[in-house]
């Protein structure tokens, strides 16, 4: 896999899926590696896991799922402008990944209402696709465009950054 052949010696991490629910788990021996673990076996939740390792700092990386806190659904509306303003970067980075694997990107929110409903993600999706340009415009963090790069050659998506669109209407 991709992110092995970039990651599992010079970061000692291994990607893993099947897992109940997404988790990052730093080594608790000296030698053994860091887990980075997908939920089942969805394409997407390792692409998303792995934008989060990708911004994730050293310090980050020794915490438990980097140290972030999770509110479940049923966020409050506080609550769900906090979790976007952390998801904004990741789910930029992932929608690079997506393109580079020519899969279809989608914007989560993770927060559905009483009768199963989202709530109005247009605020979101606009600063996701503005993080994206940002990215786009300054370049990827350092280890992002290694596993890009990566992934583009092994699935035939663009090489090349300057050619992407983000559009937050692309999102809808």
């Amino acid at each position: 896999m991709a992110f092995a052949r970039c990651f599992a010696r010079s970061e000692s991490t291994l990607l893993v899926g099947g897992a109940d629910e997404p988790l990052y788990q730093p080594a608790t021996t000296k030698g053994a590696p860091n887990l980075l673990y997908y939920r089942e076996d969805y394409f997407a939740s390792a692409l998303h896991e792995i934008a989060h390792w990708c911004i994730a700092g050293v310090d980050r990386r020794q915490q438990v799922d980097f140290g972030y806190w999770y509110a479940p659904e049923g966020r409050n509306a506080a609550q769900q402008r906090a979790f976007e303003a952390v998801e904004v970067k990741p789910q930029a980075l992932e929608w690079f990944f997506s393109l580079a694997c020519r899969h279809r990107f989608r914007v989560s929110v993770d927060n559905f209402g009483p009768q199963g409903d989202l709530p109005d993600t247009s605020f979101f999706r606009q600063q996701v696709a503005a993080r994206a340009r940002a990215y786009q415009a300054a370049g990827l963090p350092q280890r992002a465009g290694q596993l890009y790069r990566v992934l583009a050659h092994e699935f035939g998506g663009p090489g090349s950054l300057d050619s992407l669109r983000f559009n937050a209407a692309d999102l809808a």
